[in-house]
């Protein structure tokens, strides 16, 4: 349990700093792309915002789009405040229909986007799953690069916290130490959850992250 723990709090020694600004602007290129078709049987596909899954006309599976937003493909508003069962409703869903056991039987084009079509499926929920991956990917989509961070850039006060736990780790087993660092992690991650969540909320679009939340749950 001593190494879960520390790699959990490896995982999650940084803190968070945000500052208020202003998205960056995408740049749109001139024009509009043309309708996408059927790669089977040459039929449009229809949709105004997004491919559908099968064509309409003879049903084969089409591939996912190149980036396709997370968000979009979930069903879920882009926010930083996401709906757990609804989105693991939605993963369930989409697996269900497109996993590759239910194409083993066809053609070897449509197997591979299924596989695909799966692994994207899973990436979408892991990503939006976790306030860490679901932030980043969220500043991602306006535009906006986290800078990456070094031990000397964080905040000193928390630097003593991760001294202080690497500290109590290197101690001989105490279960009752363990708790107590088990405790500080969760509640430390709560807050950071707080803090992004209120940023994203108040339009924050610049958060430098200088620490790895992770609110995964220590089942060691």
């Amino acid at each position: 349990m001593q190494a879960a723990l520390r790699q959990q709090f490896g995982r999650a020694r940084w803190a968070l700093r945000v500052s208020e600004a202003a998205p960056r602007p995408r740049c749109v290129g001139p024009g509009s792309a043309p309708s996408p078709r059927c790669w089977s049987c040459g039929g449009a596909l229809s949709g105004a915002d997004a491919v559908p899954h099968f064509c309409p006309r003879c049903r084969a599976l089409q591939p996912p789009a190149p980036r396709p937003d997370l968000f979009r493909l979930m069903e879920c508003d882009r926010s930083f405040r996401v709906d757990a069962q609804r989105l693991q409703r939605r993963f369930r869903s989409l697996q269900r229909a497109l996993h590759p056991d239910r194409f083993g039987r066809r053609p070897p084009q449509e197997q591979h986007y299924s596989e695909q079509h799966s692994s994207l499926i899973n990436k979408a929920y892991q990503t939006l799953l976790h306030p860490l991956s679901r932030g980043l990917y969220l500043l991602e989509l306006n535009g906006v690069e986290p800078a990456q961070e070094t031990d000397c850039d964080a905040d000193s006060e928390f630097l003593m916290e991760i001294m202080e736990v690497n500290e109590k780790l290197a101690e001989p087993k105490n279960d009752e130490i363990l708790g107590e660092i088990e405790t500080l992690i969760k509640d430390r991650q709560e807050e950071l959850t707080k803090e992004v969540t209120a940023a994203f909320e108040r339009g924050s679009c610049f958060i430098k992250y200088s620490a790895a939340i992770n609110v995964s749950v220590i089942n060691a």
